[in-house]
């Protein structure tokens, strides 16, 4: 496209903010606008995310328009309504929520605006029409991913689901979980099979088989590291190993940031990038899956400016072509 894409942020100071700007100064169609900061209005964004010093001169903003095309809400749960509803934004400026706000089916009509559930995996046609994109939340993206070819199916039934997450998944904010002292040489579960994510989880599953027969009992762990999310969910599946790969590699083929592999992964391979990996295993009946995102990116702002490019017509991929922290 000629134009390049007026953009604004709104919560640009936490971690899902910060990763956004990353991606945006880079990209060849952005032009970012203004990023919005209550609590650091006037402050260089370099102050607060010191890695952007050679990136970008710009600074917060105390105030906001709606004189961009796209409005991405990078804030906390609950304050994407709040913000929606205490500002009247022009029904032609696209809206992002990185919040769970809109992700239901329940919630995704607000003000007269339609909220389409942003896993491009299942709704990429919706996305590229929509007004409005509710983003996914980070472990519901990595199950979601690992399951998707087998509820489309109707191979759900009781799904029993383990994952474990970085700090960053909690937030800039501190709490007593998310010190260095804590985390070190440290894991927790929390939230056992109460996760806030099982409900657009469910929805989805549920959207792709045509059913209501997915049940996923989840167990998330906090992890000993700062980013990504490693999932391993196992259900009975009588289908032979090789089928199963054929379907998960057909499923995918269209799909450019999802790799299905038959080697073991591991979590270096998704940090630093909008990819999920996939690994398959099977023992009698019991299949097992594994997936592994960033939490950030294709778990947050990474997915985020996805579907942007799809709002607005570009290859899905730019801005995205990103190198894997390896090392």
């Amino acid at each position: 496209m000629s134009d390049k894409i007026k953009i604004g942020i709104i919560g640009g100071a936490g971690y899902t903010g910060g990763e956004l700007i990353r991606l945006l100064v880079n990209h060849p169609h952005a032009d970012l606008e203004f990023v919005h900061s209550t609590s650091h209005a006037d402050k260089a964004v370099s102050s607060v995310h010191e890695d952007l010093a050679a990136e970008t001169g710009l600074r917060f903003s105390g105030d906001h328009h709606d004189r961009v095309d796209v409005l991405f809400l990078c804030v906390g749960h609950g304050d994407s309504q709040k913000f929606l509803e205490a500002n009247d934004i022009a029904s032609r400026v696209r809206i992002i929520s990185l919040s769970q706000d809109f992700r239901l089916q329940g919630n995704a009509h607000f003000r007269g605006r339609d909220f389409v559930y942003g896993l491009p995996e299942i709704f990429r046609e919706q996305i590229r029409k929509a007004g409005a994109v509710a983003n996914p939340g980070c472990f519901a993206t990595a199950i979601e991913l690992g399951l998707l070819p087998l509820a489309q199916d109707k191979m759900i039934a009781d799904v029993y689901t383990t994952g474990i997450t970085g700090s960053t998944g909690a937030g800039q904010s501190l709490s007593t979980t998310s010190h260095f002292s804590w985390r070190q040489n440290n894991i927790q579960a929390y939230k056992s099979l109460t996760h806030q994510h099982l409900g657009e989880i469910r929805e989805s599953l549920d959207f792709l088989s045509g059913t209501k027969a997915a049940a996923v009992h989840f167990i998330p762990w906090r992890g000993d590291f700062t980013r990504g999310i490693f999932v391993t969910s196992q259900l009975k599946c009588s289908l032979p190993l090789d089928r199963i790969y054929e379907r998960y590699h057909e499923f995918y083929q269209e799909h450019p940031f999802v790799t299905v592999s038959r080697d073991p992964i591991f979590l270096k391979q998704a940090v630093n990038t909008n990819r999920c990996f996939i690994h398959l295993e099977k023992e009698h009946d019991n299949l097992v899956i594994h997936s592994a995102i960033d939490n950030l990116l294709k778990g947050a702002s990474g997915q985020a400016l996805q579907n942007m490019n799809l709002m607005f017509g570009i290859d899905e991929t730019t801005g995205l072509r990103l190198k894997a922290n390896y090392f």
